[in-house]
């Protein structure tokens, strides 16, 4: 049996109301167990490469495409999976990516080879594509009335934000306590309660219409996204100037311009541009964009100040990061409800960007002989405090009004904003941390200490350009951000019970 509650309409105090009010809530649990999965992978195995590498054997130059082939599959078939979602069902979708992630994740973590794990990565990216974008589909149009909405989204986005610092810590309690193995291998237990849930709680999708497809986009848009997220990972290991990192950043951009035109001229486009160029969906597609290329900053040098500089083992760093996740965890479920009727999204997500900017100012205060107290504890709350904020905001933002056949695809828009934005965080950052260290370099012997401190220059060099960056992303919200609260999708409650 299936209840369902009309699009957009407010529930009545009725019994038969309030039990499929109750259960939204599970869903809601449902859908953050599977978000975290996906969150947490992206540097959860991080931690684990080092003892995967001694275990099976591959060299420094292989090692980047454990993380590579993941990066590239999740983030060129986002938009994709995102489609699939709305023309096949967003539960049949969820329940497949489930399953996909799962199975991956097992051969991961049996891998017996380097080809063997590099083709898992792959395949978790392939069925995370399909499942990330799902997840968050099936939120908005679970949830429309302005103050659930507003909490769940909330709920949610402190999912999204702080899964890669929890994935850290996690990373190095399997990594340091079991084996490298348990990093893929604890995704099981993720799908098995997410599916659980999601085989009892979610009806089963009746199509209205046969489903179509943008062939020609998909195709483009998939070449795109492929040629620019590899590109920028080829560059963190090569340079800018390399021809084929020259050759897939130019390539992925002009099929980007394909693209656009090719969806101006379909009958039933990929991504209509309409979901783009609505000022409340762009600039949150832009926030998320903008912080996964800072945030990256946090994660990658904040993570080797504590462990080369500080000399903390992988848990003490993971738990290094957790008041950072309390302050993400605070903001994201409080500024929605609270700030963001008052005060607007312009405000809410500027601001956020701002004081973000000064937390990562913060940092670039360490030294060799700094402490945690007073030179990263302060910073990680401030920046907590202003990405859990501004990233509650984009996500409802980023779906608000849509159309409930585009809800998977503008879902899917914000995860491609945010891998997108963490690959060029990646190879940017990467890329300007090395040139310090080698300028420090270049005029003193390079004794121990110069080696230390050069390490520091690169961090500090780093967390300066991320701090300009979250400037940047200030004044673009100030710009494209109209300053009204987010208008709920179209949605309807379908629940299973």
């Amino acid at each position: 049996m299936t209840t369902t509650i009309d699009r957009g309409a407010p529930a009545k105090p009725d019994s038969g109301r309030r039990g499929s009010h109750a259960l939204r809530w599970w869903v809601l649990a449902v859908l953050g167990v599977a978000q975290l999965m996906v969150v947490l992978d992206a540097t959860v195995v991080n931690i684990a490469l080092p003892a995967a590498q001694a275990d099976l054997g591959f060299s420094d130059g292989d090692r980047q495409w454990v993380v590579t082939g993941y990066a590239l599959a999740f983030g060129s078939l986002l938009l994709l999976g995102g489609r699939l979602s709305d023309l096949f069902g967003r539960r049949n979708t969820f329940i497949v990516g489930l399953i996909g992630f799962a199975v991956a994740s097992a051969i991961g973590g049996a891998a017996t080879s380097f080809e063997m794990l590099v083709a898992a990565r792959v395949g978790q990216g392939v069925f995370g594509a399909l499942l990330a974008p799902a997840a968050l589909s099936l939120l908005t149009v679970t949830f429309t009335e302005p103050a659930e909405r507003a909490k769940a989204f909330g709920i949610f986005g402190a999912v999204a934000g702080t899964g890669g610092a929890l994935g850290l810590l996690l990373g190095g309690m399997l990594t340091e306590w079991a084996s490298w193995r348990w990093v893929m291998f604890v995704n099981l237990a993720f799908a098995a309660v997410a599916l659980v849930g999601a085989v009892l709680l979610l009806a089963k999708h009746v199509a209205a219409e046969r489903p179509k497809l943008d062939i020609p986009g998909t195709v483009v848009v998939t070449a795109a996204l492929f040629g620019i997220v590899y590109g920028f990972s080829h560059a963190e290991s090569t340079s800018w100037t390399n021809p084929v990192t020259l050759a897939f950043l130019i390539g992925g951009a002009a099929l980007l311009a394909v693209f656009v035109w090719v969806e101006t001229r379909v009958a039933h486009p990929l991504l209509p541009l309409r979901i783009v160029l609505d000022r409340t969906r762009g600039g949150s597609y832009m926030t998320v964009f903008v912080m996964g290329i800072g945030m990256f900053a946090i994660f990658l040098f904040l993570t080797y100040y504590m462990q080369l500089s500080m000399g903390y083992s992988p848990i003490k760093t993971g738990l290094a990061f957790l008041p950072m996740v309390a302050a993400m965890i605070l903001s994201s479920t409080t500024t929605p409800s609270l700030l963001l009727p008052k005060v607007g999204p312009k405000v809410v997500v500027t601001a956020g960007f701002l004081v973000a900017a000064a937390g990562m100012a913060w940092l670039t205060r360490i030294g060799l002989d700094t402490g945690y107290t007073t030179h990263v504890l302060p910073a990680l709350i401030l920046m907590g405090l202003g990405l859990g904020g501004a990233m509650a905001t984009a996500f409802q933002g980023a779906t608000a009004g849509v159309d409930h056949e585009d809800a998977g695809v503008a879902s899917a828009m914000i995860n491609t904003s945010q891998q997108v934005g963490g690959s060029i965080g990646t190879a940017l950052l990467s890329t300007i941390a090395a040139s310090a260290a080698s300028d420090y370099l270049s005029t003193r012997q390079p004794n121990p200490m110069a080696v230390a401190q050069a390490q520091i220059e690169s961090y500090t060099t780093s967390f300066w350009w991320a701090t300009a960056i979250f400037v940047v992303g200030a004044v673009l919200a100030g710009v494209l951000m109209p300053n009204k609260v987010p208008a709920p999708a179209e949605g309807e409650l379908v629940l299973a019970h």
